[in-house]
């Protein structure tokens, strides 16, 4: 497992787990050790990551709001396999690309007059 340095003094984490079936869970919490010992241990029979363990934690990002650290686990909820993968590995070149719009030519035109 990646060691990671939890800065004291922020109240929120946003956190990606990689999962045994190679999916990735993103959560938020105030205690991200005691959450991934959650996790591990398969405390919710009905929780994502029950059937998917063992888990392993890959990304922390801290927070001092928590609507901020909401928005931005949904954000990442959404973002493609390649996106997260770019994060976690602080390839922000990567990120970059992955975060422009697709030109799509086949979607319909608006008329804006």
């Amino acid at each position: 497992m990646e060691s990671f340095y939890i800065k004291r003094g922020y109240e929120y984490y946003v956190y990606i787990l990689l999962c045994s079936d190679g999916s990735y869970y993103t959560g938020v919490t105030k205690d991200v050790e005691r959450r991934l010992e959650e996790h591990i241990d398969g405390i919710a029979e009905d929780s994502y990551t029950y059937i998917r363990r063992p888990v392993e934690l890959k990304y922390v990002e801290e927070f001092e709001n928590i609507e901020v650290a909401i928005e931005r686990e949904k954000q990442i909820k959404n973002w493609s396999r390649k996106k997260k993968e770019a994060l976690i590995y602080a390839n922000y070149d990567k990120l970059k690309e992955y975060a422009k719009k697709k030109w799509n030519p086949s979607a319909p035109k608006v008329d804006k007059h």
